[in-house]
């Protein structure tokens, strides 16, 4: 069979053994960092709407605590809203990746999710830097009290963490892409071997006289996928 060192064997089987090990261990790190953005997405939404606007004695509306800028706190809430659905629909997406057969889709997904998890990177890079820059500049007299500050500071911290997060996220993509590639998943000769029933068994082709074991030395071919049982009848016989 394939295991005796033919085309296609020991090395072939070990490599895409390892492609398949390193797929699954990219797929857990990803499981963990949309994890981590959700959270963060969470913080920093759910700080600005619940303490980041404050109320005024001589006012009557609301006003953002973020250097009285409306734009400021409507960024980060957006953001962390729109992140946090974004993680959803891609944590679906990782859960029915493995049932996409088309060759063609199952690339746009791992190149959307590079492309997605990097311009979420810059959008929270954006927004760092926005609210760091309009707290800072934000008037004591405005909030006397010091009211929500706390929530301020932790919508800006996990702005910052929430980049690398999502950089390190489109790291772990591209990797997955790479092996793809060299794992044959995004070939556009690939079929998965357990779904390959089109040649179950594709050991030999029996001569019409008869089995001879002399006869079978010639003609026998390599198993359609290296993952599928030995035919029977091909094992070593005393000659």
């Amino acid at each position: 069979g394939w295991r005796g060192g033919g085309p296609g064997s020991g090395s072939s089987i070990a490599a895409w053994e390892w492609n398949i090990a390193a797929w699954e261990w990219t797929a857990a790190q990803t499981a963990k960092w949309r994890a981590s953005e959700q959270v963060f997405s969470i913080v920093v939404f759910g700080s600005i709407v619940n303490e980041g606007y404050l109320n005024s004695p001589s006012e009557s509306e609301e006003f953002c605590i973020y250097n009285r800028n409306p734009n400021a706190c409507g960024y980060g809430v957006t953001v962390g809203v729109l992140a946090f659905l974004t993680c959803l629909l891609y944590l679906a997406l990782d859960v029915y990746f493995p049932q996409i057969s088309s060759v063609k889709d199952r690339k746009k997904a791992v190149l959307s999710d590079i492309g997605v998890s990097a311009f979420w990177a810059f959008l929270w890079f954006v927004g760092f830097c926005f609210l760091a820059n309009q707290w800072q500049v934000s008037e004591p007299k405005d909030n006397p009290l010091n009211e929500g500050t706390d929530a301020a500071r932790a919508a800006i911290a996990f702005s910052f963490f929430s980049i690398f997060t999502w950089a390190g996220q489109a790291v772990l993509a591209f990797q997955r892409y790479q092996i793809g590639a060299d794992s044959a998943l995004f070939s556009q000769d690939y079929m998965d071997p357990s779904q390959d029933s089109s040649m179950p068994y594709a050991p030999y082709v029996e001569p019409s006289a008869g089995p001879e074991p002399t006869s079978m030395g010639g003609t026998y071919q390599q198993p359609a996928s290296a993952f599928e049982p030995e035919p029977q009848g091909y094992q070593s016989q005393g000659y």
